[in-house]
């Protein structure tokens, strides 16, 4: 028998997104901790009562018998993940107020509802694992997509392609980073950070694979260009035959 001819191809821009993913060298803020005055967020002026710098941890642990250095250590990495998170969220919900289209307004509408829910939940769970640690999670806007890794698509309106395969390009980094984490918390012995990580990393898998699905070249939605004659005219726009039951 001779073999079956395929016909799955992988889109270009997929394509561009994986190159760009495969040259990621995304690293951790590890030596950014305390106040820093050029650090957005950080310099301002009132009286409130400072009881801890922000991305130190507590020296007395917090509870959590992990030595100094190690709570530190993770403390920080996690709180980079809660502001790429975080940025990934303001990205998701930007393209959720604005899908569009026959595929999009409902169907990608409701996707990326599920993948804002998620993402929420996310950040929660990492940002409380920072304050078990002793850490005080970063929470000011700017400063998060400071320390973020990855960094929210510049400002516009784009088609819905671009903004999944931006969302999609953020889930695949994120995987990234996340099991570097892992594999430091295992070497560390912090085995409460390995499985907080682990539930998110298979969660982020999850909303990659549905971005990457979504974006694959086959579809039941090919474009008006069927419908168009040669004069880029619709085709039903001529005289039509009233004997047809079906116009």
């Amino acid at each position: 028998m001779e073999p079956v001819q395929t016909t799955s191809q992988v889109p270009n821009d997929i394509k561009a997104t994986m190159k760009n993913v495969g040259n990621f060298q995304g690293r951790f803020n590890l030596e950014k901790s305390g106040f820093n005055e050029n650090m957005p967020g950080h310099k301002t002026s009132h009286d409130m009562i400072l009881r801890q710098q922000p991305r130190t941890v507590k020296q007395e642990g917090s509870g959590i018998n992990l030595p100094y250095e190690v709570r530190k250590e993770m403390a920080l990495m996690l709180d980079d993940h809660q502001c790429a998170l975080s940025v990934s969220l303001h990205q998701y919900n930007k393209h959720h107020w604005m899908s569009e289209g026959a595929e999009g307004f409902i169907s990608l509408h409701e996707l990326l509802e599920e993948h804002i829910e998620k993402t929420t939940k996310h950040i929660d769970e990492v940002g409380e694992r920072v304050t078990r640690l002793g850490g005080v999670p970063t929470a000011h806007p700017v400063t998060q997509h400071e320390l973020s890794y990855i960094k929210h698509e510049v400002e516009g309106r784009y088609s819905i392609r671009d903004f999944l395969r931006n969302d999609l390009e953020h889930e695949l980094k994120i995987q990234q980073m996340l099991r570097q984490t892992i594999k430091r918390a295992h070497d560390l012995e912090d085995f409460g950070t390995v499985e907080t990580l682990e539930e998110v990393l298979k969660d982020r898998e999850d909303l990659g694979y549905h971005l990457y699905s979504v974006l694959e070249d086959d579809s039941l939605v090919r474009g008006m260009n069927h419908l168009m004659d040669s004069s880029n005219q619709l085709k039903g726009d001529g005289n039509m035959n009233y004997s047809n039951k079906l116009q």
